[in-house]
């Protein structure tokens, strides 16, 4: 099984070229890592600093794909895998099932700190790689994974995508001291690292899977809502004793089955378990705006 898997998505897996990377690439990786680590010691799980380190992760220089994945194998078998641009859903779904994640190799140049339209290397390693090493969490992923076949079969990849970007993406989780933030969306934006638990505007919701499945996404701005996991373990158990195929179905209203009702991400609805509601002070003005850009 898994040599059919390794057919499909071999080809798109690349050399990083660490040896390619210029002395200008090394600082701008400085720049992004100490400037999001001042930013994130105070609002990120104790989970992914902890990871940090246990990686090897420095601001000296761009990390070594290889040597990075000798430590990630030990702790979760996991690898990192370089691919050149985005990758599709049935590769990245097989991908995941095998404990691979795809990571940009390029980086952003000194003008595009702040933002960048697609997901480079300190997004996809800085971002995603570190919390790998918890066992719950690479679980989760794992699963994630695995349950895109069911997403492929019944046409809904995009509810399976809008799941990816609440929790791994921009996925808060619930402390002892309070919110901190755990996904990659968030950890790897020096803006929205701040905005998402310091600024007022936005609401704090318990997860609830299927709310999340059915939130709609846009990508091009500061979130109106995040979901608010209770552990990782909660999040993978979830994942692993859902039953997907009832909930896909009424997605797509099959069999009968009403068709579920889809979220616009700006507003609370019944049922929810609302941990903070926001004033939406920052998404208000540009509300329309934004509900135009919904692509997911």
């Amino acid at each position: 099984m898994v040599a059919d898997r390794e057919i499909s998505y071999a080809s798109l897996v690349i050399d990083q070229g660490w040896s390619d990377y210029t002395p200008d690439n090394h600082e701008s990786w400085q720049i992004l890592y100490d400037r999001q680590m001042e930013v994130l010691r105070p609002r990120v799980c104790p989970e992914y600093l902890q990871a940090v380190e246990e990686l090897g992760f420095t601001a000296n220089k761009i990390p070594n794909f290889d040597e990075v994945n000798e430590r990630l194998r030990t702790a979760t078998g996991w690898e990192i895998v370089a691919t050149n641009g985005l990758v599709k859903s049935k590769p990245f779904f097989d991908m995941l099932a095998d404990r691979k994640f795809p990571s940009g190799y390029f980086i952003r140049d000194k003008d595009q700190l702040d933002y960048l339209e697609e997901p480079d290397i300190f997004h996809d390693l800085f971002g995603h790689i570190p919390l790998l090493t918890n066992p719950s969490y690479a679980n989760y992923m794992h699963e994630y994974g695995v349950g895109g076949a069911r997403a492929l079969k019944y046409k809904t990849t995009k509810n399976l995508a809008r799941l990816n970007w609440w929790t791994i993406e921009f996925g808060l989780i619930q402390k002892e001291d309070g919110l901190k933030l755990y996904g990659a969306g968030l950890c790897s934006s020096f803006g929205e690292a701040q905005y998402c638990v310091d600024d007022p505007s936005a609401h704090h919701i318990k997860f609830d899977l299927e709310r999340c499945m059915r939130t709609q996404v846009y990508i091009n701005d500061f979130q109106p809502t995040y979901f608010v996991i209770d552990s990782f373990e909660d999040l993978f158990e979830q994942a692993v004793n859902t039953n997907f195929s009832p909930m896909y179905k009424s997605f797509k209203g099959l069999e009968g089955i009403e068709k579920a009702e889809e979220y616009l991400p700006f507003d609370l609805v019944p049922g929810d378990d609302v941990i903070r509601e926001g004033t939406q002070e920052y998404i208000n003005p540009k509300r329309q705006e934004l509900e135009d850009a919904i692509s997911i």
